[in-house]
């Protein structure tokens, strides 16, 4: 049985650690409050914008359908992977890092643009290829940040040395509850309009000339409508998880509490039986 020193010690030092975790989610509460509204405003306008480009490339001449519609088999694909620079966040960058590892796309296939460290060491540790590190964007993300993200693997995609192009983040849906998502930004998902037999979309200009500055705007509109939800899910989860650890805490407090007050009551009992000893000895 551990000594009343040894219990004592360690008590401390568990009342330390709560005193820390505790700290860390209120700080993650204010943060989270923050991130939530943004999160919820922004939320359906990116639902919204993908849908509609979805839509506006369906109905589409077959040619441009064809492009940014139709799944290619093969090759290489972008993973644009939005995790967080701080750990003590549960499950929350792990289970990012998965969604790339169970995505069924071979590892010397997958080009890793990593937005948050630690994702990023995760998948460095198992092998993928980190084509660019944009780590330090999701402490405080802005657009122009997703519009740099977005031109670099544009660049990629129109060159043909990606042919398709995933973000990988977390969508926030409540305090306790995120998820970890993996969306398609190109080939955008073919919604079928066409089945209505409605007409072609014309563009004008030309559709190259539309598409040019339609598309760029249109992914780091995505990506940054990712920022947002991965910051608010960041927080959330964090919250969640110093919650777990204080609580775990006061448990452990409590039982080394009780094993304390046991060793105390054993000790007294001991040196009551020592003085007894001692007297009886004497008298005889």
């Amino acid at each position: 049985m551990p000594s009343m020193r040894d219990i004592k010690r360690r008590k401390g030092s568990i009342q330390s650690t709560g005193q820390i975790t505790k700290a860390m989610k209120l700080v993650s509460t204010v943060k989270l409050q923050k991130a939530k509204g943004r999160a919820e405003e922004a939320k359906p306008y990116f639902t919204r914008l993908y849908e509609t480009i979805a839509a506006v490339f369906a109905k589409s001449d077959p040619e441009v359908k064809r492009r940014y519609t139709v799944r290619q088999e093969g090759g290489r694909k972008a993973f644009i992977v939005i995790s967080s620079n701080r750990g003590l966040a549960g499950g929350y960058n792990a289970n990012v890092a998965k969604m790339v590892t169970g995505s069924g796309v071979p590892k010397e296939d997958a080009l890793v643009y990593s937005v948050g460290r630690k994702a990023r060491e995760l998948l460095e540790r198992k092998g993928y290829r980190i084509v660019k590190d944009y780590s330090e964007v999701i402490n405080s993300p802005l657009y122009s940040d997703a519009s740099d993200i977005s031109r670099d693997v544009m660049e990629a995609f129109e060159k043909g040395e990606v042919n398709e192009i995933y973000i990988v983040f977390t969508i926030f849906r409540n305090s306790v509850s995120q998820v970890p998502t993996l969306l398609r930004l190109l080939p955008t998902e073919d919604p079928g309009v066409m089945d209505d037999g409605g007409a072609l979309m014309n563009f004008e200009p030309e559709p190259d000339e539309a598409l040019k500055e339609i598309i760029p705007k249109y992914v780091s509109g995505e990506i940054y409508g990712a920022f947002i939800e991965s910051l608010a899910s960041e927080n959330g989860a964090r919250m969640q998880a110093m919650d777990n650890a204080t609580n775990n805490a006061e448990d452990m407090i409590a039982d080394l509490t009780i094993q304390y007050n046991r060793a105390r009551q054993g000790s007294i009992t001991q040196e009551i039986t020592e003085i007894i000893s001692g007297a009886n000895a004497l008298n005889d």
